[in-house]
């Protein structure tokens, strides 16, 4: 999943990217409103944390902007004020949660997984193909009962691959899925992700094959 981070403090910013990368996401960082608007125009995101008070646009206008667009990624929106009303005018203009700063980053991610949760088209978040299960939400995976060691890419791409199965996933695709902005990833290192996958998948007789020069297939599982 795909996460921006709309927030003009750059030292809790850094933190909420370090946190959330941990669990799994990939983490966009913008610093004012103006670049949140353009990245919510340009790039599609699994959830927004936003915070109310940023410099140029303010988080309120960026949430109007983005629900003008007919967009319905949850938005959970940060704010220093804690006031009734503040917390009421964010909500009316579409956020779908609120938290005030101060805050503990265990919360915080406790309600971004809510929010994806609830952002998911089916109420189901655990998919299961053959032997092996994945938690969307907890981003945990298990094989034949125990659970998977996975690093965060590599449960990034599982997730992927879970969510088109038995369809070609184009490198370009895993890359949009792993990378932040600014970060290079190149085909080899993709082809190494894979491969760490492919491995510890491989004892519960789950194949992701090669489609030689476009990308990868997750194979319909065993019945």
């Amino acid at each position: 999943m795909r996460i921006l981070i709309a927030e003009d403090d750059p030292v809790l910013a850094d933190g909420l990217r370090r946190t959330l990368r941990r669990s799994g996401y990939a983490a966009d960082w913008a610093k004012n409103g103006s670049e949140a608007d353009a990245a919510l125009g340009a790039t599609d995101f699994d959830l927004v944390i936003l915070d109310i008070g940023l410099p140029g646009l303010s988080g309120l206008e960026v949430l109007k902007r983005l629900r003008a667009r007919n967009s319905r990624v949850p938005v959970l929106m940060l704010t220093a004020l804690d006031s009734v009303n503040d917390r009421v005018r964010g909500l009316d203009a579409g956020a779908d949660d609120y938290l005030a700063k101060p805050f503990q980053l265990a919360e915080l991610e406790a309600r971004a997984r809510a929010l994806t949760r609830r952002g998911t088209s089916s109420s189901c978040t655990l998919i299961r193909h053959g032997q092996l299960s994945f938690d969307q939400v907890g981003r945990v995976a298990e094989l034949c009962g125990e659970r998977l060691e996975l690093s965060a890419r590599e449960l990034s791409l599982l997730e992927l691959f879970l969510q088109r199965p038995g369809r070609l996933v184009h490198k370009d695709q895993l890359v949009d899925h792993l990378c932040e902005w600014g970060e290079e990833v190149s085909a080899n290192a993709i082809e190494v992700y894979v491969h760490r996958l492919r491995k510890k998948l491989s004892p519960g007789g789950i194949r992701i094959s090669t489609v030689r020069g476009a990308g990868y297939c997750l194979e319909a599982a065993a019945q």
